[in-house]
């Protein structure tokens, strides 16, 4: 594939760094917008073999940083999960107007129940991919359940994740609480596929379950095996990639 640097306005006005990859020898005949995962960035090596499949089969797709992660502007501390889904829809319109419209939205863990979120307020999208999604958000917070004390009484904590830190303020959880999920994914409208391994430690098989057995048809499960949560086995990456663009074939 070939990549482009690229760079947008986000929901909060800071500048967002992207990276668009593309097939190498002809035009995309659709693109695709990529949600990374809860403190990740779009550099995640799962990522990279997922698009690398996508383009291989002519789907060009849109990966980015997050507000105030990875090389994007702004400060993570002052992000919730609903300024994640304004950066999504942030994303799609720069899409639209450089490019083309995305019309697949993929999403890795949270960035998953974000591309859920995000679907509807995206006309053009018109399939859903999620990987190793929560079916609520909240789900998060169980990464730092024994800071959530300090968070309540002090309205912030320094949490330690994948040994970087990160300050996570009281709106954040309290936004995560209000994200109503059951009602998107029951209203979602689009073709879904739905990606987790039996064995995620991290987010339970249930939440795949419970996503599936909410949305409406046309709706598939795939079940990844013996994949870690991450996708760090570069064969379960590229096998969502390809299963992922042999799929959304029928509806791009």
């Amino acid at each position: 594939m070939q990549s482009e640097n690229l760079s947008f306005k986000g929901s909060q006005d800071y500048s967002l760094k992207a990276r668009l990859d593309t097939p190498e020898d002809r035009d995309p005949k659709a693109y695709a917008l990529f949600a990374h995962c809860f403190t990740c960035n779009k550099n995640l090596r799962a990522v990279g073999n997922i698009n690398r499949a996508l383009t291989r089969n002519g789907i060009g797709v849109l990966r980015f940083d997050f507000t105030g992660l990875g090389e994007s502007e702004g400060d993570f501390a002052d992000t919730n999960f609903s300024s994640n889904i304004d950066d999504l829809v942030a994303a799609a319109q720069f899409m639209s107007d450089e490019y083309r419209a995305p019309r697949l939205l993929i999403g890795h863990s949270l960035g998953g129940a974000a591309v859920l979120q995000a679907a509807g307020a995206l006309d053009s999208v018109q399939a859903v991919t999620t990987i190793g999604a929560p079916c609520n958000p909240s789900h998060v917070t169980k990464l730092f359940e024994d800071k959530k004390e300090v968070i309540d009484e002090q309205g912030y904590a320094h949490v330690t994740l994948a040994g970087r830190t990160f300050t996570i303020k009281k709106q954040f959880l309290d936004d995560l609480e209000e994200a109503r999920m059951d009602e998107r994914i029951r209203n979602l409208q689009r073709a879904l596929i739905i990606f987790h391994s039996p064995v995620d430690q991290t987010v339970g098989i249930d939440n795949a379950a419970h996503i599936f057995k909410l949305a409406k048809h046309p709706k598939s499960f795939v079940s990844l095996d013996n994949a870690d949560h991450l996708l760090m086995n570069s064969k379960d990456s590229t096998y969502v990639g390809d299963v992922t663009a042999s799929w959304a074939r029928r509806y791009l």
